[in-house]
């Protein structure tokens, strides 16, 4: 996807997403609506691209086995070392002291 397309374009890439999974699948829409809790309308509608809500889109992906494809679409930030060195909040780490071994005298 890119950053120029709307909002209308987005929904409408991912409601063909949706629907080519669903037929890769041999599901038609009822059956899906069914496994999903949703119904056929939702289906539809979501497919086409028609404002669906997040939880629409993860009913249908759980039902389509593809729940997997929320974490390629946003996946769990990390934070970098850097970042966190920057932050003040990983402590450098701190050499033991050596032990003197005491010394001998001699004589």
């Amino acid at each position: 996807m890119k950053y120029d397309m709307s909002d209308l374009e987005i929904l409408t890439s991912v409601g063909h997403r949706l629907k080519a999974h669903r037929l890769q699948q041999n599901i038609s829409t009822a059956d899906l609506a069914a496994r999903a809790g949703l119904s056929r309308l939702t289906v539809v509608k979501a497919e086409a691209g028609k404002n669906s809500t997040l939880a629409t889109v993860v009913r249908i992906l759980r039902a389509l086995g593809r729940l997997d494809a929320l974490e390629s679409f946003l996946p769990t930030p990390t934070v970098s070392p850097l970042a966190l060195l920057a932050a003040g909040t990983v402590r450098p780490r701190i050499r033991a002291h050596r032990r003197h071994k005491p010394e001998s005298r001699r004589g």
